[in-house]
């Protein structure tokens, strides 16, 4: 459907008004002689007056309509100096979405209860509240108990053991097989 603007606007003259029902009766005219029809006629005259001056500043404006007035543009410099400022933001905000992604993983780590400090995913609530990280990492382990860091406690018989390298003899081995 196409936008209508002001000047398409088509009158209604089916559509009856206040106006019409009192141009039937003779104008009042006051003591200067303008005429008054109701109560409010002068003060709609000035509120018709000045809803017409706004109008003429909205044409005056630069936008008459036609389209072929030019876009409002800026010399190629500026437009270099902002892109090239917009360009440093936007390697700041990639920084410090790196370090606080660092950060996340350190913390994980600093828990202890994960064998895989990325196995969070990243949350910069986490960052901000140690008891919102403690819940994650609550909830990640319910969903995923394999996810838990596993430290081996005691001799699982494999490496040096509690037998001291000048303990060892030979011939007392064999003989206790014999």
């Amino acid at each position: 459907m196409p936008t209508r603007r002001k000047d398409d606007i088509v009158p209604d003259d089916t559509d009856t008004t206040e106006a019409d029902a009192t141009t039937d009766a003779p104008p009042e005219v006051d003591d200067e002689g303008r005429s008054t029809d109701e109560a409010g006629s002068e003060s709609d005259h000035e509120t018709d007056s000045a809803a017409t001056e706004l109008d003429d500043a909205a044409d005056d404006s630069g936008n008459n309509g036609d389209g072929d007035d030019e876009p409002e543009t800026f010399p190629r410099e500026y437009v270099a100096e902002l892109r090239q400022e917009n360009a440093r933001y936007r390697e700041r905000a990639r920084t410090a979405e790196h370090y606080a992604q660092r950060l996340h993983g350190a913390l994980v780590a600093a828990t202890g209860r994960l064998q895989d400090p990325s196995d969070l995913p990243f949350d910069e609530a986490h960052l901000d509240d140690p008891d919102a990280l403690n819940a994650a990492i609550d909830e990640l382990l319910e969903r995923k108990p394999h996810l838990k860091s596993r430290r081996v406690v005691g001799d699982v018989g494999q490496g040096a053991g509690g037998v001291k390298p000048g303990d060892v003899d030979l011939a007392a081995m064999l003989r206790a097989r014999a």
